[in-house]
This record gives C-alpha cells, sequence and structure tokens, in this order.
C-alpha cells in the first residue's frame, strides 16, 4: 500500500475536512493507524502534528495531520473510554516522540514509545489530572501539592573528563523559559538535551471557553511574532467549517500581511546573527529597517505586530492608496538596504568563519527528523506549503522555492536574505494587483461536530489550527501547532560536535518558539 492508497482510501471512506486546501480525513483502526503512518512514511510524507480531541460523547480521538504528494490527510483513530494506550509512530516520525508526551499530559493518552517522562506537566497538577481530557470548559483545575517535586530524568552521559553545563529555565532576557543540558568534554559538545513547557499557559483549555467568532484573537497570541499565520490558519479552518466563499481582496490583503511578517521577523534575525557572531553594525541596521517596516505597518493598519489584522471572514481593516504607497516606498528602500547588506555580511571575514560549518543538519539527518520551515529548506528540505499546497493568492502569484543543502548557519541565514527579497516581490506584486471589492464577508456559525483544519507555511514553517465546532457557536477543541515542535529536536543534533560558545549563534539560526512549543 503506497502513500496514495491512503489518500484514496479517505476520499471513499472518510469525511472530507473543511478549510485548508486538499484536506482529507480517515477514520482508522489501532492496526491502520500504525500501518498508515508507516507507508506515509515510506512514501516521504510529512508528519504536521499530532494531537487528541474528546466529542460531546466523551468518546477520546487521537489524530495526526501528515502531507505528501496528494495532499493533507488526517487520521483518526478513536478509543473506548477505558482505552487509554494507542499505538504509538515516533519510530517512524521521530517528531511525534514529543507530540504524544504532551497528548498523554493533557489528555491521559498513552503510547507505546518508551519515553514515558512528562512534557508539559512539571509537576504543574496532580498526576491523575489531564487538562484536556474532558469536553467539558467548567471543570476547575486542581491546584498542585506545594510538596510536589519535579524530577526530571535527564539523559547523562558518562566517560572521561565529561560534565554537565545547565543553562536556564530562566535566561538573562526577556525569552520565555527554556533549560539546556549539555554534557562535553571541554568545551566540545557531546550531547544536548532540551526541557521546555515551563510555562504551560493554558491556551487550549481557554479556547473552548470562547465563541467561534472570538478565537482568531487568542490563536493570534500563540506566538507573537507568528500572529498572522496562525490567526489566518484558525480563519480558514473557521470559514471552512462555515463553508464560506473569501472576497478575493481579503485574501490578498491577508497574504501581504503575511509576508510583512516574515519580512519583519528576517529582518530582525539577521541582526541578531550578526550580533551574535561579533558585528553589532548588522543588528543596529537590521533593526533600523524593521522598525521603519513596522511604523509603517503601524500607520496602515494600526499595529505595528498585526495580532488583530485577520478576523474571520476577511480583514480588520481595508488598506488605503496612500498607506499602499508607503508600503511600496518602504520595501523598496529596504530592498536596496538589504543588498547592500548581504554584501557586507558575505565579505566579511569574521562572519564567514562564524557562520559556515556551524551547527551543521544534513539533507539525511533533516529528512529523517522531520526537520522544516526555512530550517529545513536550508538543509534540502524543499517543502513550502505557498508553493506546495497553495491558498489564494499563492495560486496566481506563487513565490520562488529558496533550498540550500549545506544545512549550516550559513545556509540559514542565506536562506533568510533570499526569502526577504522574494516576499518583498510578492508584497510589491500583491499591492500592485490588488483586486478590488469587499475585505470582508459576514460568517454563519457551523453546525455543531463540524471539524476544520487550517494550514498556513508562517516565516518559521508550516503553521496548523484544527478546529472542532460545539453548539451554539462555542469551540469544542481547537489545537494550535507550532513547527517548532519540529524543529526544536533537530536543534540537540545540530550542536553535537560544535563548542559551547557557539551555542547562541546556531540556536539563533533556527529561532525556535518557546510559546508556541508551550500551550
Amino acid at each position: 500500500m503506497e502513500l496514495r492508497w491512503w489518500f484514496e482510501q479517505a476520499k471513499q471512506r472518510g469525511t472530507r475536512e473543511q478549510g485548508a486546501p486538499g484536506v482529507q480525513a480517515l477514520k482508522v483502526t489501532r492496526d491502520e493507524w500504525r500501518s498508515a503512518a508507516e507507508h506515509i512514511a515510506a512514501g516521504g510524507g510529512r508528519l504536521i502534528a499530532l494531537w487528541a480531541s474528546c466529542d460531546s460523547t466523551g468518546v477520546r480521538t487521537v489524530q495526526s495531520a501528515f502531507i505528501g504528494d496528494p495532499g493533507v490527510l488526517v487520521l483518526c483513530l478513536p478509543l473506548a473510554a477505558t482505552n487509554t494506550y494507542y499505538p504509538g509512530i515516533e519510530h517512524v516520525f521521530p517528531c511525534a516522540s514529543r507530540m504524544q508526551r504532551a497528548v498523554a499530559d493533557l489528555n491521559g493518552l498513552r503510547t507505546t514509545d518508551v519515553d514515558t517522562r512528562p512534557w508539559l506537566d512539571h509537576a504543574a497538577w496532580p498526576a491523575d489530572f489531564y487538562p484536556l481530557a474532558t469536553v467539558t470548559s467548567t471543570t476547575a483545575s486542581p491546584a498542585a501539592s506545594d510538596a510536589a517535586i519535579d524530577n526530571y530524568a535527564f539523559v547523562h552521559v558518562e566517560g572521561e573528563g565529561v560534565h554537565e553545563i545547565a543553562v536556564g529555565p530562566v535566561h538573562a532576557g526577556i525569552i520565555e523559559p527554556g533549560h539546556f543540558r549539555f554534557s562535553v568534554v571541554g568545551e566540545k559538545v557531546l550531547r544536548l538535551e532540551q526541557r521546555l513547557g515551563y510555562v504551560h499557559k493554558g491556551i487550549e483549555r481557554r479556547f473552548t471557553e470562547l465563541p467561534l467568532l472570538e478565537g482568531h484573537r487568542l490563536a493570534a497570541r500563540v506566538s507573537g511574532d507568528s500572529a498572522v499565520a496562525f490567526s489566518w490558519a484558525y480563519c480558514q479552518a473557521l470559514e471552512g467549517l462555515a463553508f464560506l466563499t473569501m472576497p478575493k481582496r481579503a485574501q490578498w490583503l491577508r497574504a501581504v500581511a503575511l509576508e510583512l511578517e516574515r519580512i519583519a521577523n528576517h529582518l530582525g534575525d539577521l541582526g541578531a546573527l550578526g550580533n551574535d557572531a561579533g558585528l553589532a553594525f548588522g543588528l543596529s541596521q537590521f533593526s533600523r529597517l524593521k522598525e521603519q517596516l513596522l511604523r509603517v505597518s503601524e500607520q496602515a493598519w494600526g499595529q505595528r505586530y498585526l495580532l488583530d489584522f485577520i478576523v474571520p471572514g476577511g480583514t480588520h481593516s481595508d488598506l488605503s492608496p496612500t498607506h499602499a504607497s508607503q508600503l511600496l516606498a518602504c520595501l523598496e528602500s529596504i530592498g536596496v538596504e538589504v543588498a547592500t547588506l548581504r554584501s557586507i555580511y558575505d565579505e566579511h571575514a569574521g562572519l564567514r568563519d562564524r557562520f559556515a560549518g556551524a551547527g551543521i543538519v544534513t539533507p539525511e539527518l533533516a529528512a529523517k527528523l522531520g526537520l522544516t520551515g526555512l530550517a529545513g529548506r536550508a538543509s534540502g528540505q524543499s517543502f513550502d506549503l505557498r508553493v506546495d499546497l497553495p491558498c489564494e493568492p499563492y495560486v496566481e502569484l506563487a513565490p520562488n522555492k529558496v533550498t540550500y543543502t549545506e544545512g549550516d548557519v550559513a545556509a540559514r541565514v542565506a536562506v533568510r536574505f533570499d526569502e526577504l527579497v522574494e516576499s518583498i516581490r510578492l508584497v510589491q506584486s500583491f499591492i500592485n494587483h490588488l483586486p478590488s471589492g469587499p475585505h470582508r464577508s459576514p460568517v454563519p456559525l457551523p453546525k455543531e461536530g463540524a471539524c476544520g483544519l487550517g494550514l498556513i507555511e508562517g516565516w518559521r514553517g508550516p503553521v496548523l489550527v484544527a478546529l472542532e465546532a460545539g453548539g451554539s457557536g462555542s469551540i469544542r477543541r481547537c489545537h494550535a501547532h507550532d513547527p517548532s515542535w519540529q524543529n526544536w529536536p533537530v536543534l540537540e543534533h545540530a550542536i553535537i560536535g560544535n563548542i559551547v560558545p557557539d551555542f547562541p549563534l546556531i540556536n539563533k539560526s533556527f529561532n525556535l518558539s518557546y510559546s508556541g512549543h508551550d500551550l
């Protein structure tokens, strides 16, 4: 049975999920769950996300979303109330392990994975309590005991001269907490083990307390630097549930916002990477350019970071001709300066020495571990939803795909430069060909139990939102997935063989989300 066979089975046996283009759902048995995953992996498919939900009758369902040549396949495995185990798929998709551990913490459903350590539960709630195990949002969360001790079993590396360096979880900055346990000989890293999830904001539980037409605001705040991607994915899922035909102008305005978000983040990262390699000039110049863009965004739409721009049915506001001209002028100026700064970065011997060969992830390892997004494209994984499974307006104006194979810091920097230039071109094209008409349509409430999937290529990689409608316009379940789930484990491999002082640089070259990984 090949990959395409399972997609055909979904068309014949399953129910089409509404929302993102090319999405099919397939209800499977326990045996089919693992078999399908194995065939999808063998056929070159990718695991996008894995989560669990509970319907109004109390039936719990484990779900996983895969993408391949035919499209997106969502496997649904219902479990009896007395059955809390299901087959793990970490043997074919290693990135599934942490997702399965999160499901165990939140839903009480466990797998055959040998790694049974908690991932999100840092002794924050009693061992027999599962925040998402019930369908009601009114159940009070019990407080953790003051005497609770979080004894997390880090893997110890032994040998002559081996010692550990513990970094975090609190860092010398305003970033969210994350613990990094280095096993080193001298300064050479033998192993890195991460532990995240220290905050656990309760976002997925909070979704169930909001109306369907209000959930986009919370989605935009899952990971603030990806506000447009998450809010678009949420609205895409909701609009699919409602069978809404979007105004064309709204689709194009959303794409403008998405590419501006990509440009702003790439500008910030390129400056930070220069600074981490000792070139403070790069930080000051790229920060200046990012600030220019954020100010123009605020003039056009009232927000520097577009947390509330994308709304159900379209966009919160339109783009006036005056603000369109200001945006175009700003982007043209940024493009000229970026070209100059790239030549400085390329010719700077100190930067070349720090970037080249640092934090290598080979294409083979990237494919095995599921590395995705811009980091994946720097390691030969040429997957980009805007090209491979496009929604409007990318069907009409597709980006030129950027791919490198070196897989080091230099390659991840090159991807950012290339994508920055390409996103400027796209925004210019979108604005110059912006369709006329309304920028928003009313959204009817979907029926209870309807399921939808939103899938958008954010600046880090694929952003997924799985949405289930409750009664009277409520949210029964909403799962938001950041590509950092796939990429954090790869960072552990990228640092091996490098020296400890290179970790900040390698880490920044990935620039993964703590917040999007800690719902």
